[in-house]
């Protein structure tokens, strides 16, 4: 599956409750008995999904003592459904739980929340997830023989540790993305176990995982920040873009019928509240699939599937063929004569529309394009609906659309140019200056990790016909991560300002900021030319860490010196550790070259 096509829709790689547990038959209308019957089956990797994403800090054996109690929370509630605490919610049930084991809200510093009740305390445990998870400690490795022997001695506890591990270090992601993982986790396992060379066999088949994790976090990440800094009516807009393109076909009411199901269910996806989230996810699939005929053409096979094997279908399906009778414009918002009037009975609706005609027309935009075209048509008629001829003034609308993609093109072929011209390290090193320039208080993990982002959107998209649409998506989750979900996140002014005042406009916002100038470096910068031997020890990928981390350093360190001062100490330390770890006392050669490069650092 092309990365273009897994971002430009990746929405819908949410709709479905996926599980390791799967039921037996299709689920061809909204079986809510179903649903009930996957999160009772579930209810163990559920615990550890919701415990390891709020409470990161937490050991597995705690997490473990959690799932005991909710495992027989749900079999007494099976017993007798009539028990008073089985009319609660199951989150709520969770949330108290967990702060009913002892000691433990002290120990990981969560007591806070513990006060609180209800929606507060959801809202608390969400707001202490951290996005940086540079404080846990590197994901422990197996050896595949080893893997294979744990698997198979306790596959229970095997898988209950891998979704442990992947749910602390992906705090935002929903949990059925996390159980589908899980269950590509154990196919791949049970596959490679037979196979004679393992090493090889996990190394091929983890990178599709990884990438459909990557992608989803960074397309959840960024939805829910929408929702969180920017409320519904952003979320909205979204969804109507996205839902457009992808079944052009659909009639305007049963799109804003399917939206309220979508938007709905992002409440509970995006505060943490697992249960719900399945429960919302199912509804949508059942309503996609009990509308096939009216939505898309290209779902038939895939709405006979059973779960989790539809959802993955639809994601891999083509958007469906733009209908004959559909125009290239749509007429009513630029040359009618009534438009004010409709606008002005029913604002939220007329733009939706506005939204949906546009989207429909016009496959080859991104999503944030869509958005920016909606926002530009907005401010028109604003100032349309009050001049002496409306008409007149409107009928130029079409002219601003062009304009508006104009300006955006422009900037993705600047980028791809930028591609062409540098080559992989060098484009990087290119965006982790100019990252870290803007956002210098990020941490250093999280700038290289933005970095790496950066040059996997322009790799993947600026060789495919579809360059535009894919690097603009690509790159606004990217930007979707820096500016991260919870409200509380504050970076600098103009970084705040461009994740916070327009969701459709941060990426041109983004490309006009210059380097912090309330940013304070440290005082000093001798540790950063502090080298040992470990430099030595590193190579590939590990070496290239070091290097991407030592020039991250360099600017929080140096944010006065140009990009072409810091290009050229970066070569310098390159060569020392070509230099030092070739002699035949590297650490006395480190301690010698180490500051030189500090001596040339002050002078530059």
């Amino acid at each position: 599956m092309k990365q273009l096509k897994l971002t430009g829709f990746v929405i819908f790689l949410f709709f479905v409750p996926e599980s390791l547990t799967l039921p037996t038959q299709p689920q061809d209308v909204d079986d809510v008995n179903i649903t009930q019957k996957f999160i009772e089956e579930n209810v163990g990797y559920i615990t550890i999904i919701v415990f390891a994403q709020y409470i990161q800090e937490a050991s597995f054996e705690e997490v473990e003592v959690l799932v005991k109690a909710m495992t027989e929370y749900r079999d007494k509630c099976l017993g007798d459904v009539t028990l008073p605490v089985c009319s609660k919610l199951a989150t709520d049930v969770l949330l108290e739980n967990i702060c009913a084991l002892e000691g433990l809200p002290q120990k990981h510093n969560f007591s806070h929340c513990c006060s609180k009740v209800d929606l507060e305390r959801k809202l608390c445990f969400l707001h202490n997830k951290k996005t940086d998870v540079g404080f846990l400690p590197p994901l422990p490795t197996l050896d595949p023989e080893e893997k294979c022997q744990t698997y198979k001695n306790n596959r229970e506890s095997f898988l209950n540790n891998y979704i442990y591990e992947i749910s602390r270090r992906n705090p935002f992601v929903f949990a059925p993305t996390l159980l589908t993982v899980a269950a590509r986790f154990e196919e791949m396992t049970k596959t490679c176990c037979e196979e004679q060379d393992k090493a090889n066999c996990f190394r091929t088949k983890a990178e599709p995982v990884i990438q459909y994790l990557k992608a989803s976090s960074s397309f959840q990440k960024n939805v829910c920040g929408a929702l969180m800094k920017f409320g519904l009516q952003v979320l909205e807009s979204i969804n109507v873009a996205i839902l457009s393109q992808k079944f052009p076909k659909i009639e305007f009411k049963e799109l804003t019928s399917l939206l309220k199901d979508v938007s709905s269910k992002y409440d509970g996806c995006c505060e943490g509240d697992a249960v719900q989230c399945i429960r919302d996810r199912s509804k949508v699939m059942s309503h996609i699939c009990s509308k096939q005929d009216s939505i898309s053409s290209k779902i038939k096979e895939c709405c006979e599937k059973k779960m989790p094997e539809r959802g993955e279908c639809i994601v891999s399906s083509t958007k469906d063929d733009r209908p004959k009778e559909l125009a290239l414009r749509e007429v009513k918002f630029t040359e009618s004569e009534n438009v004010c009037e409709e606008r002005d009975a029913n604002q939220t609706i007329f733009m939706a529309e506005f939204l949906y005609e546009h989207s429909r027309r016009h496959p080859e935009l991104s999503i944030p394009e869509l958005l920016r075209i909606a926002g530009v048509y907005e401010d028109l008629l604003k100032e349309c609906c009050h001049t002496e001829n409306p008409p007149d003034c409107y009928r130029r609308a079409e002219n601003k659309f062009n304009e508006t993609t104009e300006k955006s093109l422009k900037t993705v072929q600047r980028e791809c140019e930028h591609f062409q011209n540098l080559g992989k390290d060098d484009l990087k090193h290119y965006y982790l200056i100019k990252l870290t320039k803007i956002a210098p208080q990020l941490s250093t993990e999280e700038l290289t990790f933005l970095g790496k982002e950066m040059v996997t959107a322009l790799t993947t998209c600026c060789t495919l016909s579809e360059e535009f649409a894919c690097v603009d998506n690509l790159m606004d989750l990217v930007l979707g991560e820096l500016c991260g979900i919870n409200e509380n996140r504050n970076i600098n002014p103009d970084v705040d300002h461009c994740c916070k005042t327009n969701f459709a406009f941060r990426r041109p916002c983004f490309e006009g900021l210059e380097a912090d100038k309330t940013y304070v470096p440290p005082s000093t910068s001798q540790d950063l030319f502090t080298f040992h031997t470990d430099l030595c020890q590193a190579h590939n990928e590990e070496l290239q860490r070091k290097k991407d981390r030592f020039l991250v350093n360099l600017v929080k360190r140096k944010p006065e010196l140009t990009d072409e001062a810091l290009r050229s100490l970066l070569t310098d330390f390159t060569n020392v550790v070509v230099k030092c770890c070739k002699a035949e006392g590297p650490e006395a050669c480190f301690n010698e070259e180490g500051p030189k490069l500090a001596a040339k650092s002050q002078a530059a």
